[in-house]
């Protein structure tokens, strides 16, 4: 669960009370500090995701709090405010680490905002923490995410894992089918027997029997002596079936045949074998069309389908490519002398912004270029694909779009404030899920929003992608990718 819990520290009782009780409205825990004193202690007893400040306090200065309040809880976001901004206080509050700078009179939108920001920001560095402890620990797989449908995922995986049935895996290709039969093992009482996985899609009839069964001695020219296969290697443990969609006829009526009785007859054999071994098996294939096509065998699908576990595109949970982008360039960045601390909010926004066909899989690929290219410490725009950076232009070779998410200075900061870089990261700007979950009870969903006023620009165009990616303003590509997540592009 999220750690919402903010402490405001002000001298001036109306003012502190007015933006606590603003706070609090909008589903935060506040506690209250009249002074720096005072709010250390309070620090010392509780970890505080957010801290919002006053500069000029009597006892302590906001600047002396940050530095103390960094010592104390490092991982605690900052944001200081006053009513005598200047750039060089700003850029000085920046280095020593305040989240965020804000001119008075606060706009209590405008705090909220910079708070929701900040302890999104702080929880993604502690869960980016956590899984960099985590990342040498090669026997337990990371699914990576905090967007409610990961969680129920990973709730999914804690349940079946236990369980001793056979899984199907549905996903498109990149989303991590792999890694969640590896966590499925894992968590399941055969975590300590062998994990084996084979790709049916790349292997021949003959290949992939010989891979599954084994053979005898003689079963053909140059079997010189008996072969367990992967199936039998497999021993106690686990077996993936991958792209198990690709897999013929002929081969699916012998994985039938094994998953039945719980035999195998090698190559060449006519003995048969015991197996004590758990199938999860993959697909990114339409199953049901298949068995109507005659290209898929009913029986099998029913033996495969126990239990389905279905994995979310990357376009279908958001929020969870910052913490995505920061774990594999932490991942890229293994092993090598630079030390690559941030990325870029400009950066950032084309990384949320783009549709990834080839998803998780492909930010990954994307990191990893980054990393490569990246000569300071800090991922920019130019470290990005090309595609990223015209994938919304309507010409194709456009600007990029501007950074996301768009802050205006605040009132009062004056205009030697506007060129002042913002202490947040895209990161901590992440759609807030919990926020959305309460707002559903009123509104549709954005998917569905942008289904609805997709559908209805395509009747305008007359159904043609051409015509609606020229009224939208977006290159074919990207509106066909659109569609097709939405079930439009039919």
């Amino acid at each position: 669960m999220d750690n919402r819990h903010i402490l405001v520290v002000e001298d001036e009782d109306i003012a502190r009370e007015y933006v606590a009780q603003s706070l609090r409205d909008n589903g935060f825990f506040v506690d209250e500090a009249a002074g720096g004193a005072e709010a250390l202690q309070a620090l010392r007893e509780r970890d505080y995701a957010v801290v919002i400040s006053d500069i000029r306090m009597p006892d302590m200065n906001g600047m002396e709090l940050l530095e103390q309040i960094k010592n104390l809880r490092p991982d605690t976001e900052v944001i200081l405010a006053t009513g005598y901004a200047s750039v060089e206080d700003a850029v000085r509050a920046v280095k020593m680490g305040a989240y965020q700078y804000l001119a008075k009179p606060l706009r209590l939108e405008e705090v909220t905002l910079m708070a929701e920001r900040a302890v999104e920001k702080r929880r993604i560095h502690v869960e980016l923490q956590s899984l960099r402890r985590q990342l040498h620990n090669a026997n337990m797989p990371k699914i990576v995410g905090h967007s409610r449908v990961m969680q129920d995922l990973r709730q999914q995986i804690r349940r079946v894992g236990a369980a001793d049935c056979t899984v199907l895996l549905l996903g498109e290709t990149g989303t991590g089918k792999e890694l969640v039969a590896r966590s499925l093992h894992a968590q399941s009482r055969r975590a300590a027997g062998r994990f084996l996985a084979v790709n049916c899609a790349a292997l021949s009839d003959e290949l992939l029997a010989h891979e599954l069964f084994g053979h005898e001695k003689a079963a053909f020219t140059g079997a010189y002596s008996a072969q367990k296969g992967l199936l039998e290697a497999a021993g106690q443990g686990t077996f993936f079936l991958d792209e198990v969609g690709d897999m013929s006829l002929t081969m699916q009526a012998s994985m039938l045949r094994v998953l039945e009785s719980r035999t195998l007859f090698r190559v060449g054999g006519t003995r048969e074998i015991p197996v004590d071994v758990r199938i999860l098996a993959a697909t990114n294939k339409d199953l049901p069309r298949m068995i109507e096509e005659g290209s898929f065998r009913r029986d099998l699908y029913y033996r495969l389908n126990i239990m389905t576990l279905r994995i979310p595109p990357l376009a279908g949970r958001r929020e969870d490519i910052p913490l995505l982008a920061y774990y594999f360039l932490t991942r890229a960045e293994e092993g090598k002398d630079k030390k690559i601390r941030n990325i870029d909010p400009e950066a950032m926004a084309l990384l949320q912004r783009h549709d990834y066909p080839g998803n998780v899989r492909e930010l990954q690929h994307i990191m990893e270029r980054a990393a490569i290219l990246c000569n300071s410490d800090s991922i920019g725009p130019a470290h990005l694909p090309p595609e990223l950076r015209t994938d919304d232009c309507p010409d194709g070779k456009g600007t990029a779009p501007a950074p996301w998410p768009h802050e205006e200075p605040p009132a009062g900061a004056g205009q030697e404030l506007r060129h002042l870089v913002p202490a947040a990261t895209a990161a901590a700007a992440a759609p807030q899920a919990e926020n959305a979950r309460a707002a559903g009870q009123r509104f549709v969903s954005l998917e569905e929003n942008e289904r609805r006023y997709l559908a209805e620009v395509m009747r305008a165009a007359g159904g043609s992608t051409s015509g609606a990616a020229k009224l939208l303003g977006l290159n074919r590509g990207t509106l066909w990718r659109k569609l097709k997540r939405l079930g439009l592009a039919d």
